[in-house]
């Protein structure tokens, strides 16, 4: 058969589907299994196990004829698919795709996901429940050892303390400050390795001028080489973000802290076995101390 899973954005989310995904692949196994995903996870996602396809999805605008008619061409030809973004977009993708078996929220799908809790429950959970309702009745904890890549060149030391001061450029409310984070790693018995995209590098800079121990890799690894780096950590610190999710999902131990801008109920990352991180949470993140933080450590 041919399969399709649907899953875009974030990278945090696409972190919590991976036990969804292995899951999809170990049911079948002997099918042909295509990812739909958007660019950004193309390339990482390709070197995953878990699928033998995987296209983009450009995401037109429904006014978009052409952009809606390619759209179209890609979601044809499928036999069953598992819906995991369950959006309201990609749930009208049901009627373009020819209404095959599916998965997800879309009305008059086959596998309904009806649980009426399924928006008050942690990502996990819910995916778990969607699965069910699809035939497929266990998440396991995912493999990621397919994850990794040459990091030689940064010459990382043997143990570190990863530090992840960023969230999405459009969330700064999502960020304890900078400042806090050099202090933090000023008082780190390891040094501190900095993560993030090219848009963290500020943030990393004010962390060093504290602590010029630290080591600065923002904006310069993939998601591969990200994951390498992560895996590689004795601790993890950081906020609601992407790398927070590998951290967890790679079995590292961790404190992620949540500001009211996110409700880790329903979004925390979670280590392979489904348990929690620790999570610190205050309404505003700059209301949380160093002292806090510290005594939070796990």
């Amino acid at each position: 058969m041919k399969i399709l899973v649907i899953k875009h954005s974030a990278l945090g989310d696409i972190i919590l589907a991976a036990a969804a995904f292995a899951a999809i692949r170990a049911a079948h196994a002997a099918d042909e299994v295509t990812l739909m995903t958007t660019p950004p996870f193309a390339g990482f996602l390709s070197a995953s196990p878990w699928f033998d396809k995987v296209i983009t999805d450009a995401r037109p605008d429904f006014w978009n004829i052409l952009g809606v008619m390619k759209l179209r061409r890609q979601l044809r030809g499928f036999d069953m698919v598992y819906d995991l973004q369950t959006s309201s977009r990609s749930s009208r993708y049901f009627e373009l795709a020819g209404k095959p078996r599916w998965s997800g929220i879309a009305s008059g799908c086959a596998f309904p996901d009806a649980d009426p809790q399924r928006n008050f429950i942690h990502t996990r959970e819910r995916l778990a429940g969607q699965l069910a309702a699809a035939g497929i009745d266990k998440l396991s904890p995912p493999d990621l050892s397919w994850a990794k890549a040459d990091i030689s060149r940064f010459m990382l030391p043997p143990r570190f303390t990863l530090l992840v001061p960023g969230a999405a450029p459009h969330r700064p409310e999502k960020r304890w400050p900078e400042a806090k984070f050099a202090a933090l790693a000023k008082q780190l018995t390891m040094p501190a390795v900095v993560v993030g995209s090219l848009f963290e590098a500020p943030l990393a800079k004010v962390i060093r001028s504290f602590a010029p121990q630290s080591i600065d890799l923002t904006g310069q690894t993939s998601l591969l080489e990200l994951m390498s780096v992560i895996s590689r950590a004795s601790l993890a610190v950081g906020n609601d973000t992407g790398p927070m999710h590998m951290a967890a999902a790679m079995g590292v131990t961790s404190l992620v802290m949540f500001s009211s801008a996110s409700n880790p109920t329903l979004t925390a990352p979670r280590y392979p076995d489904g348990g929690w991180p620790a999570i610190l949470q205050a309404p505003h993140l700059a209301g949380l101390s160093v002292a806090q933080v510290v005594a939070a450590l796990p």
